[in-house]
């Protein structure tokens, strides 16, 4: 390693995706890789700013080992080391071990133009919307020309691509994995926004549509959307290309276009969760997020964001993907502006009673950022497996009772009075609608509770 540390914590790669349906976590033998140097407790993407949303400067396509390399480890998102749909089970097998409290910088690849819809081949994808090949990732070619998805079924399996897990050193069920972001990056300067079969906000009122929704109001109707053909070529998607202008994103043409804040950060940042030993069964499932996190689409978890999630697996099994340029809250067309980024993070294991990890995460996800405390609400936390499916009312529910277990166990508040804060400054908002299992999350001030 690059600062002397033992070479039993250099990361290991090339294990292989069949090997996630082992029982015993653990990481094999593999070929060292070089990383940079290490990232400072503060460093965030762009500065102080990109904590609470500033969009680092694109600095030039990253293709797989180029450019800087911020973390003590390095992990690429190659085709043995991703999984495509779903995410491992708490039998899974690591990728690479990293210690509590040390950094690791990942390479994530987006699904968005290497998806069966748009063909499986993101050069002539992306070449058609005036994508140079130079501009698109090496990886993503591998693992749209290498990865096995011919078991997958396409309408209902999940689209990301999972790059790891990574095992963390001394984390045991009980304790709770603190996530720190520390550097988001674009690693192309585009992204994609689809929508696609009969999916996204309007979908999801199909049934008792209020009266005035038109659920076809830019797909195509899901009876005729070429569904029926069994070509996913064929359903009548809608894919639209957003090019990064500076620290925003463009979309359309002439009078049709529109400009928007970039706010880079993943959707997906997990640990093990199903108990299930195979992979393809709805529990693993990459779109629904769960208790242990996975899909949580919140936009604030950006550079300089924390994330707690409570550990149900020797090592935590930590894993990453589906990397957004953009996203509003509520994701309503079905996806953000999905684009390939490079992250680096401190993984930390907070162990129980030590005062390191708010109190609800040892049960919950939980979140925060410089400014704000991120409880959260999920509607079937279980991955939507016969449970309350996408009820946005428990969602919020559990929102609130999150916020006020924490409001009281933490910081002291009588729960009537945090109750009663709550209601007159706190904000709740949609993280999404778009996951099957959907998810509310608020933001209370810190600020609020240092006088």
């Amino acid at each position: 390693m690059h600062d002397g540390r033992d070479a039993a914590e250099t990361l290991t790669a090339g294990l292989g995706r069949r090997r996630f349906l082992q029982a015993a976590a653990g990481v094999g033998a593999g070929a060292a890789l070089t990383v940079g140097a290490a990232v400072p407790a503060a460093a965030t993407s762009g500065g102080p700013a990109a904590g609470r949303g500033g969009p680092a400067s694109f600095g030039g396509v990253l293709q797989p080992g180029k450019g800087r390399i911020r973390g003590d480890h390095y992990l690429r998102s190659d085709v043995d080391d991703v999984l495509w749909g779903y995410v491992p089970s708490v039998h899974a097998t690591a990728v690479t071990r990293v210690r509590s409290g040390r950094t690791i910088t990942i390479d994530s690849v987006s699904h968005e133009g290497i998806l069966e819809d748009q063909g499986r081949d993101p050069v002539a994808w992306f070449g058609e919307r005036g994508i140079r090949r130079r501009e698109v990732l090496d990886d993503a070619v591998a693992i749209a020309g290498g990865y096995d998805r011919t078991a997958r079924d396409f309408d209902t399996d999940g689209p990301h691509v999972i790059t790891g897990p990574v095992h963390v050193e001394g984390a045991e069920p009980g304790d709770v994995l603190k996530i720190e972001t520390l550097d988001v990056v674009p690693r192309v300067p585009y992204g994609v926004i689809s929508s696609r079969h009969g999916k996204g906000a309007l979908a999801l009122t199909a049934v008792g549509a209020p009266a005035g929704i038109t659920l076809d109001e830019v797909m195509p109707p899901v009876a005729t959307d070429g569904r029926a053909t069994g070509v996913p070529t064929e359903y009548g998607n809608v894919s639209v290309l957003a090019r990064i202008r500076g620290d925003r994103a463009t979309i359309g043409e002439g009078g049709s276009r529109v400009s928007f804040p970039l706010r880079y950060f993943f959707g997906t940042m997990g640990v093990a969760f199903s108990e299930n030993t195979r992979l393809t069964a709805p529990e693993a499932n990459s779109i629904p997020p769960t208790l242990g996190g996975g899909n949580i689409d919140i936009s604030r978890l950006g550079a300089g964001s924390t994330f707690y999630l409570p550990v149900r697996a020797p090592g935590a099994l930590f894993y990453v993907g589906d990397p957004h340029m953009a996203m509003g809250d509520g994701e309503v067309a079905l996806t953000a502006m999905e684009g390939s980024l490079r992250g680096t993070f401190r993984l930390t294991v907070c162990k129980p009673g030590s005062g390191d990890a708010p109190s609800v995460a040892y049960s919950y996800p939980f979140a925060e950022t410089a400014d704000a405390w991120i409880p959260i609400g999920l509607s079937d936390p279980d991955g939507a497996v016969g449970g309350n499916g996408s009820d946005l009312d428990v969602a919020m529910r559990r929102a609130v009772v999150n916020a006020l277990d924490f409001l009281e166990h933490d910081q002291g508040l009588d729960r009537a009075i945090a109750y009663a804060y709550l209601s007159a400054a706190a904000d709740f908002a949609v993280s999404q609608v778009v996951d099957r299992t959907v998810g509310v999350h608020g933001l209370v001030r810190k600020a609020d509770f240092r006088g």
